[in-house]
This record gives C-alpha cells, structure tokens and sequence, in this order.
C-alpha cells in the first residue's frame, strides 16, 4: 500500500485551508498529522478519505486516485455519529451494508471486530447508553469493519475524558501493528505516544515530515538541565559568565544551560556549580519535550 499526496491545496472563499502540501504513505506506517487547531489537519484528512476534493493537485492510493479506492480506506470522524436506539451489532450491521458488505460477511466479521475494540459483551447495548470512549471504540470497530488497507483517524481522542482517551491510544496502539494509519491531532503526548512519524502542518503549510527519534535528535546534544532551591538560582548570574555557556533558560526551580560541548563542559559547569554553594537536587542532559519542540517550530 502507498498513498501519495501530491501538491494539494483547499481554500474556502479567500482562506487557504492547505496550500502546496505533499507526503506519502507506506504500508505499515503510523503517522501522526499534528498542528494546532485551524492548521488545517481536518480539511487535509477529509480530503484523503476522498470526502471533499482539492482545489489543486492530487491525492493517489497504490497509483490510483482516491476517489476510486474508497474501499479500501477506513474513516474516523472526530465525533462519530450514531443512532442511540441501535444496539452497537445493529449498528455495524447498518453500516456494513451501507459499505456494500454482505449479510452473512457481516454476521462472521462483526462479533469478531466488538471483541478486538473491547465491546464483545457490549453488542447488544444500546450505543444511546455508550460512555465517549465506547462511542469511539465503535466508530473505530466500522472504521475497520471492512477491512481497509489505510485508516485515516480525525482527532480520534480529542473529545474524550482521561479514561477514554486511555482507552482508545491503547487500542489505536494494539491496530497499528496490522494497520495503516494516519491521524490528525493537536495532543502531543497522545501522538508521541502512538507514531513513529510526525508531519507537522501550520497555517496549511507543511513545515515537517521526521521521525520521532530524528525530532527528539535536534538540539539536545549541548544542553544541561540543573534543578536547584530557590535561593540558589542566583548562581545563574555567574554561569551566564562562564565562556563556555552560550544560554540559560530559566523555568522554576529549573535551568536549562546550554553549552558549547556537553563531553567537556558538563563537569566544568557542574564543579562551578559545587564551588558556589549550590544545592543540587536534579543534574541531566536536557531532553526536548514533543511539546517545546512544537512550540519552537509553530510558534514563529
């Protein structure tokens, strides 16, 4: 499997939702399309499930263009919408159909795809009595219902309390060792959590396309982090001296000291620090949050 996006742009009346942006997809990937809210990440997943099309470019899966292998793609709106007096089997029985599936395909497929979401005793439930996170785990189970080789997934937490958010990155998790995925998402630690890949979009425009460990590689390598007590953090005036910190960035109780070679450097600092008196409760090498990395590259 292979989806290709190539140079597709979306606007509605004067606003540009997604100018100029390009990626691709192989089997057995897990991507997370991550940007703040307006980015235009919604407006870049609906057209990918072939639910709106792009003003310019095109979007392909295995070579053919989108609009012919709907079969073929899973969706997962950021608010799945259901019947409340349909019981969950009804439910994807309904769907099923709709998807063009057959009756007796439907009838081994289903209690197979409750019980891989976790709703196997929940079947004959009505959805009206369904927690968020059930809902959710529902509308993942008719995501797959038809066994599709790319699942696209719109905010697919976003909307849910901690335990349902819990629940549905646990599933997405267990998914993706058999499935294509690509989802949209503005909660970093969901997304540090389940890709191994980020696209990272603002104001319609690509801005990044790295691995995790490529992302978490940038600019760590000469940063110190000291946590200290509040009266120590005076002795920050005598290291911003020292020839070899280039910055300090101060956050509480803690310094995040930039040097210029961490190998040489971080015991200097550290003996410096020793010979003034400070009271050091936390010494590391400083590691970039997904979230400070975000920041640096969307905040301009």
């Amino acid at each position: 499997m292979k989806l290709e996006i190539k140079r597709v742009k979306k606007a509605y009346k004067d606003k540009i939702a997604v100018h100029d942006f390009s990626m691709e997809l192989n089997a057995g990937e897990c991507v997370g399309l991550i940007g703040p809210n307006g980015a235009g990440k919604s407006t870049l997943i609906k057209m990918i499930s072939d639910m709106i099309e792009p003003d310019e470019g095109e979007i392909l899966l295995n070579g053919n263009k989108i609009s012919r292998m709907k079969r073929e793609i899973g969706y997962l709106p950021q608010y799945p919408n259901f019947y409340p007096w349909m019981t969950a089997r009804e439910t994807l029985a309904f769907m099923g159909q709709l998807s063009g599936l057959r009756k007796d395909e439907l009838a081994k497929s289903i209690p197979e795809i409750l019980t891989k979401v976790g709703l196997g005793e929940a079947g004959n439930a009505k959805v009206g009595t369904f927690s968020g996170g059930m809902k959710q785990r529902l509308g993942i189970a008719q995501a797959l219902l038809h066994k599709p080789a790319l699942l696209v997934m719109d905010e697919p937490v976003s909307a849910l309390d901690p335990v349902g958010r819990r629940e549905v990155v646990n599933l997405i998790r267990e998914i993706k060792q058999d499935t294509t995925i690509i989802l949209s998402t503005h909660i970093l630690s969901d997304a540090e959590e389940i890709c191994e890949r980020f696209v990272m979009i603002r104001k319609g425009i690509k801005i990044e396309d790295t691995t995790i460990a490529e992302l978490f590689g940038r600019g760590n390598n000469n940063k110190l982090s000291i946590q200290c007590t509040a009266k120590d953090l005076t002795w920050m005036d005598a290291a911003k001296k020292l020839p070899y910190v280039k910055n300090i960035e101060v956050t509480g109780h803690r310094m995040d000291i930039e040097v210029e070679n961490i190998r040489t450097d971080k015991n200097r600092l550290l003996e410096n620090a020793l010979m003034h008196g400070v009271d050091i409760l936390k010494f590391e090498v400083h590691t970039d949050t997904l979230e400070e990395i975000f920041l640096q590259l969307v905040v301009k």
